[in-house]
């Protein structure tokens, strides 16, 4: 028996992107001068944060309900998402005037869950269940199937992929000259799979790396393994691309695909939030940040290289601000926390800012609990170093003076119930 093996034919790639043509914006090919000279290569970002949207999930989300017969179309559409694949369909909806029911995970950021309900307006409605997409994505299919309405997949749906595989078309046709790296972002594997399927046809010579976030190497644990597997947990926080399992159809192609994965820590992607808005003005949400935050891994390889980040998405809630600038302080060791255990004495808090702190150090956080007996009493502090490297000696002192208790940072579920 011979195995048919997936595939993104490139004359339908271009028949979906006529049918895009009018709903898309043809996102630029924008060079970014300030890593270009940090990198001492070409980096350029393909902007799809500048969609409508705010995301490229759009193009994928159009083009699989244009494929719907108008008996579909009547009946309407069923879609679950972490948030930016939701907004496509509901544009989707009141462009096209159909009925859409969109299923979301409960702790979805507020901007995402209310640009949903802007973009659909009355043609759409909203179910917020459960803690992660694949929670919402099984309490969606349970009601599409009741309903017989069609299911607008976020990436396992070959007419979705090839919506996304546009973007492939768009920035070669961009380019001034061959592109040598082009990182992609991976969550459920939709972008990876269409775009790294046009690539590799039209721009054979482009190496193509997918990235994933460290918290939920869905994709990279897949192709490791040689079968699709699901996680039994994930780190949620970059909620646009944090799956427990990609999409059979997508993990075949991009195992096919994709010259290499790579992950990339969640702190490090904060830090990468923020020195794009600081340094470029340029707002991307955590999984629109990903492909950025992965370029230093290739900083040797990539110099004197063409290279191109897809940047996926804008759609961030300025309440998770603060938690962003928290991670990327834990991840870059400026930030720590520890269990400090204060004598029960007069000057005790005196003699630890003067002689265990640095001078240009700070507290961020403290929590006295309280008097736990008559020689000493813990308190919970965050402390925010001037230099990372100063930690060593910190704790060298607070041990020497005995303030030291437990440092927190390297415990997760201590961590969480105390900070």
């Amino acid at each position: 028996m011979i195995e048919i093996k997936p595939y993104v034919s490139l004359q339908n790639v271009k028949q979906a992107a006529s049918i895009l043509n009018e709903v898309v914006l043809k996102s630029p090919l924008q060079k970014n001068q300030i890593l270009s000279e940090k990198f001492e290569a070409d980096i350029v970002f393909k902007r799809e944060d500048l969609q409508e949207v705010r995301s490229y999930k759009i193009r994928g989300a159009y083009h699989k309900i244009s494929s719907l017969s108008p008996e579909e179309l009547e009946r309407g559409v069923v879609c679950a998402s972490a948030g930016n694949h939701a907004q496509g369909v509901a544009y989707s909806c009141k462009l096209k005037k159909i009925k859409g029911v969109i299923f979301m995970p409960t702790p979805s950021p507020n901007q995402k869950i209310e640009q949903v309900k802007m973009f659909g307006g009355d043609y759409i409605d909203l179910i917020l269940t459960g803690d992660t997409f694949d929670d919402s994505y099984e309490a969606a299919v349970k009601y599409c199937t009741k309903n017989k309405m069609a299911f607008v997949h976020p990436f396992q749906d070959i007419k979705t992929i090839e919506g996304q595989a546009t973007i492939g078309l768009e920035m070669v046709a961009q380019s001034k000259k061959p592109i040598d790296y082009l990182f992609l972002p991976v969550g459920g594997g939709g972008l990876a799979a269409g775009v790294s399927s046009i690539i590799k046809e039209i721009s054979p010579n482009t190496k193509i790396i997918g990235v994933e976030p460290e918290g939920a190497p869905s994709m990279s644990i897949s192709i490791k393994n040689g079968i699709n597997t699901k996680l039994e947990q994930i780190d949620k926080f970059i909620d646009g691309a944090a799956v427990q399992k990609v999409g059979d159809l997508n993990f075949e192609i991009c195992k096919e695909n994709l010259d290499q994965m790579v992950t990339v820590h969640e702190g490090k992607v904060c830090q990468t939030i923020l020195d794009l808005y600081n340094k470029n003005a340029i707002v991307v949400e955590p999984a629109g940040a990903l492909t950025t935050a992965a370029l230093d891994q290739f900083s040797e390889e990539i110099k004197g290289k063409h290279v191109v980040c897809l940047v996926s998405g804008s759609n961030n809630d300025i309440t998770r601000t603060s938690e962003i600038k928290e991670r990327a302080l834990l991840y870059s060791g400026h930030k720590h926390y520890f269990i400090v255990k204060f004598p029960q004495r007069a000057g005790a808090l005196r003699e630890f800012l003067n002689e265990i702190l640095g001078p240009n150090d700070d507290i961020t956080h403290f929590e006295y609990s309280k008097k736990h007996n008559r020689h000493s009493g813990p308190a919970t502090v965050g402390l925010e170093l001037h230099d990372p490297k100063d930690l060593d000696t910190l704790i060298v002192k607070m041990k020497k003076k005995n303030f030291y208790g437990e440092y927190l940072n390297d415990k997760p579920d201590l961590f969480q119930v105390l900070i």
